[in-house]
């Protein structure tokens, strides 16, 4: 089953870099400075961040759906991210080496499946998901922290 992962919108945190570290503050965002790699992975650009980049730390409502399973929780995102990352059937360099918790939803938002994916098994596993019909979309989290990842979608096929 062919899929999709794309990174967040940067143009929807472009504005945040340019607010005062009060400013941010008072938002409950924290600027700071990528001190190892990996450690911090951009949710736009689906990289981790070089040593010396500057990021923003922020609470991000992942996952939107009126449902028990509404989502948010801290994510990083880089200041040099100019355009979201997408890749088709394959793993952003930022999921490839992670533990990843994936959570199997349907078109309504519900909760429906979910699998662990561990040792560079997680196109199998997403593959696998998608092999479910009542699966419309996957959310990867960082298994350890608990932190969102990336989305994962059904590739659309073009039309002949």
């Amino acid at each position: 089953m062919s899929f999709t992962i794309t990174g967040l919108s940067a143009a929807e945190f472009a504005p945040l870099f340019a607010l005062s570290d009060e400013e941010l503050e008072r938002r409950g965002v924290i600027r700071k400075t990528a001190t190892s790699k990996p450690g911090f992975p951009c949710r736009v650009t689906l990289e981790d961040a070089e040593p010396g980049e500057t990021v923003l730390l922020l609470n991000y409502e992942s996952h939107k759906a009126a449902t028990p399973y509404r989502s948010t929780y801290a994510i990083y995102v880089r200041e040099s991210a100019k355009e979201s990352a997408s890749f088709t059937d394959a793993l952003p360099p930022v999921l490839e080496s992670r533990p990843l918790a994936l959570r199997h939803f349907n078109k309504d938002g519900h909760l429906v499946g979910a699998s662990l994916a561990l040792n560079g098994d997680a196109k199998e596993k997403i593959e696998t998901a998608f092999s479910d019909e009542k699966v419309a979309y996957i959310h990867a989290h960082n298994a350890a922290h608990g932190c969102f990842a990336a989305e994962v979608r059904r590739a659309q096929s073009l039309p002949v």
